[in-house]
């Protein structure tokens, strides 16, 4: 290891100095960690003494006390993205009736749903155990920084369920700077944190070819300046994007038709998924990379699988199952493999082009986990049965509560991953100058 050759700040290399080095940096090592436990700790007193100011709910908030300050993987290397699913009994830590965040077609214990199970439920890595999301520690991390989230409708159904998640400690307030709910911002004043959404289902500039019509003309090389104008700022970018994809387009490319997908234009080269979502996710990405002064962490959340049966979405496709998967029962295959595989290419290509300018990416992988959750979904109890219009079973999107609070879970140990690494580096880089 390169620090072992380094002369000592009081006399030269010798082997019993190289052995003091490596116990010293152990030492402050293991000491920055304990302090970092006594500093939640204490950061989790003060919080709790304001909880009743922005309580809502009559969740216990017990185990809010002391949140978890390590990584659950303190000594080996842990892949959190791989494991199986298994019974929570202590979940849903909020409901339906305690957050005014979940929307309508998220409210599936409203409209009626008669199992309640599909709320009982976490995420257990085949290595390690992956905490619960704990509200404290996630906004004392995030104090004075910022967050946004980046894409389709799922990635607002994200945002809902971290506030919801984020609720048995504050609400936040609506700084939004349009009046859209494609494009919400909000704040949680104590921390001085902010979370928006910015609503860009394709990623790239995308228009529909008239208002009555489903076909999308989509210009892969163009960026969407809804959003790439709007993150310079943010600490935080969390892009996804895919079931869009899966409808019918006319792609451009410099001005110009290149090819459709699922469209019956004359003379035109009809062009497989592949082809137009590895386009569109290498435009975004570069869209990230060459903003000026953006200093953020981009995170990749990847493409959450859709679960209909008997028959198409459009065509009463359905997902009536109650329970999870266990890994055995499915697999990753068709265009959902498909569009994982062209996202992961592209964000190790994007990755390593970061890296030139000093940006970071970092993979949320919850493709995998989410494959095996067909009982999560609204279905039909997003709507009630009487309403007097042309609805479809979703499929899609996720209730709430339910399994896309994983995601929070995902993203928090990612997050405590994270500073213990540069924290390290930090140490490691004193101890050589």
């Amino acid at each position: 290891m390169k620090f072992l050759n380094i002369d000592l700040l009081c006399g030269n290399n010798t082997q019993k100095q190289t052995i003091s080095k490596v116990t010293i940096l152990a030492f402050i090592i293991l000491l920055i960690f304990s302090l970092t436990t006594l500093s939640c700790s204490m950061f989790s007193y003060y919080s709790l003494l304001k909880i009743n100011k922005y309580k809502q709910s009559n969740i216990a908030i017990d185990d809010l006390s002391e949140p978890q300050s390590s990584p659950s993987t303190p000594v080996k290397k842990c892949n959190i993205f791989s494991g199986e699913w298994v019974p929570n009994p202590e979940a849903p830590y909020y409901t339906n009736t305690t957050c005014w965040a979940i929307h309508e077609h998220q409210n599936c214990m409203k409209h009626g749903r008669p199992d309640s199970e599909f709320m009982k439920w976490r995420w257990k890595p085949n290595e390690c155990e992956l905490p619960i999301f704990n509200p404290l520690q996630f906004l004392e991390i995030m104090r004075g920084k910022s967050m946004a989230f980046i894409g389709d409708s799922t990635s607002r159904n994200h945002m809902q369920s971290m506030i919801c998640l984020l609720s048995r400690v504050e609400w936040p307030i609506d700084v939004s700077q349009v009046n859209d709910l494609s494009f919400k911002r909000w704040k949680y004043l104590s921390y001085n944190f902010t979370i928006a959404n910015f609503w860009t289902p394709h990623l790239v500039r995308a228009k529909k070819t008239d208002s009555n019509s489903v076909l999308f003309n989509v210009y892969l090389d163009e960026f969407d300046e809804t959003w790439t104008t709007q993150i310079k700022e943010f600490d935080y970018v969390i892009i996804n994007g895919g079931q869009w994809f899966l409808g019918p387009m006319v792609f451009y490319e410099k001005q110009k038709i290149v090819g459709c997908q699922y469209c019956d234009i004359e003379n035109v080269t009809h062009l497989n998924l592949n082809y137009g979502i590895r386009k569109v996710f290498r435009t975004a990405f570069k869209a990230i990379i060459s903003l000026e002064n953006f200093k953020g962490i981009t995170f990749l959340r990847t493409f959450s699988p859709s679960h209909f049966e008997n028959g198409l979405w459009n065509k009463g496709g359905n997902c009536v199952r109650t329970k999870p998967f266990r890994n055995n029962e499915t697999k990753l295959e068709g265009h959902n493999l498909e569009l994982h595989m062209i996202q992961l290419e592209e964000f190790k290509i994007a990755k390593k082009e970061g890296i030139k300018k000093g940006l970071k990416f970092m993979l949320l992988d919850t493709t995998q986990a989410m494959l095996l959750r067909p009982d999560g979904h609204p279905n039909r109890y997003g709507y009630w049965p009487n309403e007097n219009m042309t609805l479809y079973n979703d499929c899609v999107h996720w209730c709430l509560p339910g399994a896309i609070d994983i995601w929070s879970d995902f993203l928090l140990e990612m997050l405590k991953m994270e500073g213990m690494r540069s924290t390290s580096k930090k140490m490691l880089h004193l101890l050589k100058n």
